[in-house]
């Protein structure tokens, strides 16, 4: 049964490098890019595109004022808000902390690699 794709709005950085890649493969799909330049984005509450199922802040490259209009604007629609760096390690813990990525094929091949744990009393 095929689980339909998150849809991400990412906020920082101009260049994402292979960080698209890497959501694909936890079925996260961009749906915009904002790379929070713009005078604008720090004065007023963006609208969210419709859809939108993720807000990933790339903190190296936004201001403090960006990344908490973003984040207000993603609470008050009941948006999810992930923040990292603009690497595709930072990127992976995310991920993994996330909780969107329980499903995806990536982590169920990893945790079946990785032994059982086992607890004593």
């Amino acid at each position: 049964m095929a689980q339909s794709q998150v849809s991400a709005l990412i906020v920082g950085a101009d260049r994402l490098g292979n960080i698209p890649d890497l959501l694909l493969d936890h079925n996260i799909a961009i749906r915009h890019h904002i790379s929070g330049r713009d005078p604008a984005h720090q004065k007023k509450s963006p609208a969210l595109p419709s859809g939108t199922d993720l807000v990933i802040l790339l903190t190296d490259f936004l201001g403090h004022n960006v990344m908490k209009t973003f984040r207000a604007a993603a609470q008050r629609a009941g948006i999810r808000v992930m923040t990292c760096r603009r690497s595709v390690c930072s990127m992976q813990q995310a991920l993994d902390q996330c909780g969107f990525c329980k499903a995806c094929p990536l982590r169920q091949t990893a945790d079946a690699r990785q032994p059982a744990k086992v607890r004593l009393h």
